[in-house]
């Protein structure tokens, strides 16, 4: 196992398009369009009906696409009790697994178990959660996620007012001098708005439609997200 986000820079933008948005029946061939296209990871989003009204993805598909790419594979557990099943997704070839903060199962448990797997561990929240419930657990994580959309469905419009959510991570990680910290946005990205997360601070752009459904093609669009690294730095 892995733990990829110890050895990425969060000053470099970064781009996981989400496998969500991708053609179900062309999974591998779709993974490696994004790696051939300049993707630094991928983002997998798996959904349990329960927690979130849509059902996805488990181990085992990932465990198929671990075979076609050696990209980093971002986990999303949108699960109601994701502790229980942090050894299969870690066995499956996971290399960072975020839960929600809402989830039933113990906070610290949950990321020590992924810690314990070998893995990078983040936290997210849902748009109505205030991110001030992951100012505890910054230091015992490698990213947070700040949802920008509803978790459950793709193709969202983005919600910009999620990003004083990013802004106010960015100077509580900075008040403490934690600067490995990764902080990714999840929903509605793409290249009218991915500046505005990186000048937030956000340098993990989740982005699926925008990415497979570009009309100039797959690596266009992720040049496209890239280009907001000039925002990041500046």
């Amino acid at each position: 196992m892995t733990t990829p986000l110890n050895t990425l820079s969060s000053k470099k933008l970064l781009v996981s398009p989400s496998m969500l948005a991708s053609d179900f029946a062309a999974l591998g061939t779709e993974l490696k369009a994004i790696e051939a296209g300049g993707a630094d990871m991928v983002h997998l989003d798996v959904m349990d009906a329960h927690f979130v009204p849509n059902l996805t993805i488990g181990p085992a598909l990932i465990a198929s696409l671990r075979k076609h790419s050696t990209l980093p594979f971002d986990v999303h557990l949108m699960m109601t009790d994701p502790l229980p099943y942090i050894g299969a997704f870690a066995k499956a070839g996971s290399d960072h697994i975020t839960f929600h903060i809402e989830a039933n199962s113990d906070i610290a448990e949950t990321i020590k178990a992924i810690h314990d797997a070998g893995l990078s561990a983040g936290l997210t929240l849902k748009p109505g959660t205030p991110v001030e419930t992951l100012f505890p657990y910054l230091n015992d994580v490698e990213m947070v996620l700040v949802m920008t959309v509803e978790p459950g469905f793709g193709g969202q419009k983005f919600m910009a007012d999620q990003l004083e959510k990013v802004r106010k991570l960015r100077v509580e990680l900075d008040r403490t001098g934690n600067t490995s910290c990764h902080i990714q946005v999840d929903g509605g990205l793409d290249s009218s708005n991915v500046e505005a997360a990186a000048a937030a601070g956000a340098n993990v752009i989740v982005a699926g439609t925008s990415v497979f459904k570009h009309k100039n093609g797959i690596p266009c669009a992720i040049a496209e997200l890239h280009q907001a690294q000039q925002v990041l730095n500046g």
